[in-house]
This record gives structure tokens, C-alpha cells and sequence, in this order.
């Protein structure tokens, strides 16, 4: 059997799911239970990676604008 280490584990899940199945997946996982969080943390690694610096920079601040805004928005509620 082949050791598949998380990141690749997780790709190897949906690379054969359509555009609107990966929507789904994110979908879901958003503000599900935290076992969710590492699939999310390797979809985000992906986009972050095929991303410009012009976009990286946008996300940055879109983060940093959620986080700032107002001290509740900070943490996700369940």
C-alpha cells in the first residue's frame, strides 16, 4: 500500500469532481465541524499558489478587512 501524505490524500479525493461537486465540497465544509478545516486549508493552498500577487494581495485583504471590521466577525459562529 502507498503512503499518500494529507495534502495529496485530499486532492486525490476530488480531482474527479466537476466544478459544481467542488463548490459543494467548500460549500459544505465552510462553517461545518473542524475536521473540514485541513481539506480547506489544501484547497486554499492550491488557489494561493495559482494565484498573482495582485490576487494574493486582494485575499489578504479581504481577510483583513473581515478580521478588523468588527471583533465579532472574527471568529466563525457555530
Amino acid at each position: 500500500m502507498q503512503n499518500l501524505d494529507l495534502r495529496q490524500a485530499i486532492i486525490n479525493r476530488i480531482q474527479s469532481n466537476s466544478k459544481n461537486e467542488i463548490h459543494e465540497t467548500i460549500d459544505g465544509s465552510c462553517d461545518a465541524d473542524e475536521r473540514a478545516l485541513p481539506g480547506l486549508g489544501v484547497l486554499f493552498e492550491i488557489i494561493w499558489k495559482d494565484s498573482s500577487e495582485a490576487q494574493q494581495s486582494e485575499m489578504v485583504n479581504t481577510l483583513y478587512e473581515h478580521l478588523h471590521a468588527d471583533p465579532s466577525k472574527a471568529s466563525p459562529s457555530y
